[in-house]
C-alpha cells in the first residue's frame, strides 16, 4: 500500500466538485488540497481496519472498495467519490476496508475532520462524529492536550477573553471630525455607533481614509454618512474561532461583540494575531506568504514559542510532534518553491525526502536537518547535476538559517551521496542490505524512516517497494537490524534503579532522547520492517504491529505509553529551558522530578528494557 504524501496534488478541482467536501469555503479547500496525501492500494490489499478505520476519514478517488464485518464478510461496495471511515458504518459492524480493484484514495485524521465539521456545521449531516480519543494514551488526563493545538486553539478561547477595554461608542449624529478626535485620544482604530442602546454601525480608520480624506468629504457631516451599518457581530460567549472565520470570509478586521443585545466590546484582527500568532495555523499560513529566506527565518523563530505554548497546555507528545513537524514541512516546501522560482522548473521529476524525526512527525524545537533528494531515472549528471546541486544547497542553507542546523553526519541533500537518481539509490540500498555492517545498518535505518515532503512522491514509493521486496523475509538482515536496535539500552542499574551519566558536561543527568525515546523508535522500526508495514510514525507503527498480530496488544500499549511519557517529559524540560533563555537539550536531572515522575520514569525504562529482551530472544541469529 502506498502510504506516502505529496504536497503538490491536484485535489483543488476534485474538492470543489465533491458533493460534501465542496461545501467547504474556498480558502479551506485550498489548505486541504495542499495537505491531502495521495495513496494507492492494489486489488485485494487491506486499506484500513481497527483504529485506523475509526480515526481517519477516507475519500475514494478511483477504483472500488469493499467494506467488511469482523468475520471478513463483504457488507458494502463503495465507488469513486464516496467517503468512509470514522464512526460511519458502526451499525453495520464495519471493521475493515479492502481494495476490490486497484484504488487511488486519500485520507485525513479525526482532528482535521472535526475541525471541518465545526467550520461548516452542515457537514455533520454527512460525516459521523470522529473519535478524538484515538490518539491519547493511558497517561493521566493532566498529561494530555484537549486538541491538536490546545493552548492556542481558537475553538477553546471565548471571545470575551480577547476584549481588552470597554467599548468606545458614539451617536450617529456625531461629526466625522469629532469622531476622529475621539479615536485619536482613545488610541483606537474603530468606534461603535449606538442609537437607543442598540448597535447601529461602526466606523474605522479605513473609513476615514477611503470615505472621507480620499473623497474630500466635509468632516462636519455626521458619521452615519460613512458608517458600515448593521455590521456583522459575534456573541460574547462564542469561541474566538467564530470571529476569525467571520473576518476571513468577509475580509473585515473589526467585529463588534454583543452580550445579547447589549454591546460588550470590539475585537480586531490584531487581537487574534497577538493571542495566536504562534499557532500552527497562523505559522503555516505565514510560511507560504514569505518571499525571502529572511522572511522564513522570522516565522521559524516562532516555533519555540509554539512548542512552549503546547507544553503549557500539556499537549500530548504525539500531537506536538505532528504540529511542530508540519511547520518544518511548510518551510521546506516554501524553500523549494523559492528555489524553483529562482532557477526555473526542475528539468526532471524529483522528490524532496525528509528523514529522521521529521519523517516520523516527531520533531521538537531542537532538531537538525536530515533529508535527501531523489530524482527520476531520466536524470543525467552532465545536463541536470548543476541545477539540483544549486537547489539542494539553497534549501539546506535556508533550513540552517531557519534554525534546522546542518546534520553532523552530513545526511543532507547538499552532499552528493544523498542526492541521487532512483537507480543509484536502489544500488546503494542493495549493497547496504546484503552486507549489513554497522555503517550499512545505520544507513538502512535512515532509509526506513523517510517520507516525501515535496515533489513526485511516487518516486519514493517505487523505491521503497523495491527495497522491501529485498528485505521482506530476509531473517539474517532482520537479525542484524535487531542487534543494531539493541545497542542503546535504557539507563537502568543492576537493581533497576535509574543510572545517570557519571562524568562530563552532563554529569548527573539522563539523555531522554538517546536512551529513552530512540530505543522505542528502534523497536517499532524493526516490527514495521518484519511485518512489511508502511507506517513511519513510531506510535502508528506500534498500533499497526498490534493490529497485525506481530506484537501483543498490551505490549504495544505499554511501549506507546512509555514513549508518550518520555517524549512528554522531554518536551516539558525543553519548554522550561526555553522560558529561561537557555538552549533546549535532552538531558534531565532526575532530582528535578517529583517522586511520582521518577517512579513513572523508571517504569517506562523497565518497559523498554523488557521489550528489548523479548525482541532479542525472538530474532536471535
Amino acid at each position: 500500500m502506498n502510504e506516502e504524501a505529496g504536497n503538490a496534488r491536484p485535489w483543488h478541482e476534485a474538492l470543489s466538485r465533491h458533493r460534501i467536501l465542496g461545501l467547504l469555503p474556498a480558502g479551506t479547500q485550498d489548505a486541504l488540497a495542499r495537505a491531502l496525501p495521495e495513496l494507492s492500494a492494489a486489488a485485494g490489499e487491506l486499506i484500513a481496519d481497527g483504529d485506523r478505520l475509526k480515526t481517519h476519514l477516507f475519500w475514494l478517488i478511483e477504483g472500488t472498495v469493499q467494506l467488511q464485518n469482523p468475520d471478513g464478510e463483504a457488507v458494502l461496495s463503495l465507488r469513486p467519490g464516496e467517503l468512509f471511515g470514522l464512526a460511519q458504518g458502526e451499525s453495520l459492524l464495519i471493521s475493515a476496508a479492502q481494495a476490490e480493484t486497484v484504488c487511488r484514495y486519500t485520507r485525513l485524521d479525526a482532528l482535521t475532520a472535526e475541525a471541518l465539521r465545526k467550520e461548516v456545521p452542515a457537514l455533520a449531516y454527512f460525516l459521523a462524529s470522529p473519535d478524538l480519543s484515538a490518539h491519547t494514551t493511558t497517561l493521566p488526563a493532566t498529561r494530555r492536550g484537549a486538541n491538536g493545538d490546545p493552548a492556542l486553539n481558537l475553538m477553546t478561547t471565548p471571545v470575551s477573553a480577547l476584549i481588552k477595554r470597554p467599548p468606545i461608542t458614539l451617536s450617529p449624529n456625531t461629526s466625522i471630525r469629532d469622531a476622529a478626535q475621539v479615536m485619536s485620544e482613545q488610541r483606537v482604530s474603530s468606534v461603535l455607533i449606538v442609537e437607543q442602546d442598540l448597535l447601529f454601525g461602526l466606523i474605522t480608520d479605513r473609513d476615514l481614509r477611503n470615505r472621507v480624506i480620499a473623497m474630500g468629504m466635509d468632516t462636519a457631516r455626521p458619521i452615519a454618512d460613512i458608517a458600515t451599518l448593521a455590521p456583522m457581530s459575534v456573541d460574547v460567549k462564542n469561541p474566538a474561532f467564530d470571529a476569525l472565520l467571520l473576518m476571513a470570509r468577509h475580509n473585515i478586521h473589526h467585529v463588534p461583540v454583543l452580550n445579547g443585545q447589549r454591546i460588550a466590546g470590539m475585537i480586531t484582527a490584531t487581537d487574534l494575531t497577538e493571542q495566536h500568532s504562534t499557532s500552527a495555523v497562523y505559522l503555516a499560513g505565514d510560511v507560504y506568504k514569505q518571499t525571502t529566506v529572511e522572511g522564513l527565518q522570522a516565522v521559524a523563530a516562532k516555533v519555540k514559542r509554539l512548542q512552549q505554548g503546547l507544553a503549557a497546555a500539556e499537549a500530548s507528545a504525539y500531537n506536538t510532534g505532528h504540529i511542530v513537524t508540519a511547520i518544518t514541512d511548510a518551510i521546506t516546501t516554501r524553500l523549494l518553491q523559492l528555489g524553483e522560482a529562482q532557477w526555473g522548473p526542475a528539468p526532471v521529476d524529483y522528490v524532496w525526502v525528509a528523514a529522521g524525526s521529521q519523517a516520523r512527525n516527531e520533531q521538537t524545537a531542537r532538531s537538525d536537518q536530515d533529508n535527501c533528494l531523489l530524482m527520476d531515472d531520466a536524470y543525467d549528471e552532465a545536463q541536470h547535476g548543476a541545477y539540483f546541486k544549486a537547489l539542494a544547497r539553497f534549501v539546506c542553507d535556508g533550513l540552517d538559517a531557519c534554525g534546522y542546523v546542518y546534520c553532523p553526519g552530513e545526511m543532507m541533500a547538499l552532499t552528493d551521496q544523498w542526492r541521487q537518481p532512483r537507480r543509484r539509490w536502489l544500488t546503494s540500498f542493495t549493497e547496504w542490505t546484503s552486507q549489513p555492517d554497522p555503517t550499512a545498518l545505520m544507513l538502512t535505518c535512515v532509509f526506513f524512516d523517510m517520507r516525501a515532503v515535496h515533489g513526485n512522491a511516487g518516486l519514493l514509493d517505487d523505491l521503497r517497494r523495491s527495497v522491501l521486496q529485498q528485505t521482506r523475509g530476509n531473517t539474517i538482515f532482520l537479525a542484524h537490524m535487531v542487534g543494531n536496535a539493541l545497542l542503546r539500552q535504557p539507563p537502568l542499574g543492576m537493581f533497576k534503579g535509574i543510572s545517570t551519566i557519571r562524568s562530563g558536561e552532563h554529569k548527573g543527568t539522563i539523555d531522554l532522547k538517546h536512551h529513552g525515546v530512540v530505543p522505542i523508535v528502534d523497536l517499532a522500526r524493526v516490527y514495521a520492517l518484519a511485518l512489511g508495514e508502511n507506517d513511519i510514525n513510531t506510535h502508528d507503527r506500534l498500533t499497526a504491529a498490534a493490529a497485525s498480530g506481530g506484537l501483543n496488544e498490551k505490549n504495544a500499549r505499554d511501549l506507546q505509553d512509555a514513549l508518550e511519557f518520555l517524549a512528554f517529559l522531554r518536551l516539558q524540560h525543553q519548554a522550561r529551558q526555553m522560558a529561561a533563555g537557555q538552549p533546549p537539550d535532552n538531558h534531565i536531572n532526575p532530582d528535578d522530578l517529583s517522586n511520582f515522575e521518577r517512579h513513572q520514569l523508571k517504569d517506562a525504562f523497565v518497559v523498554v528494557q523488557t521489550m528489548q529482551s523479548v525482541m532479542g530472544q525472538r530474532y536471535r541469529m
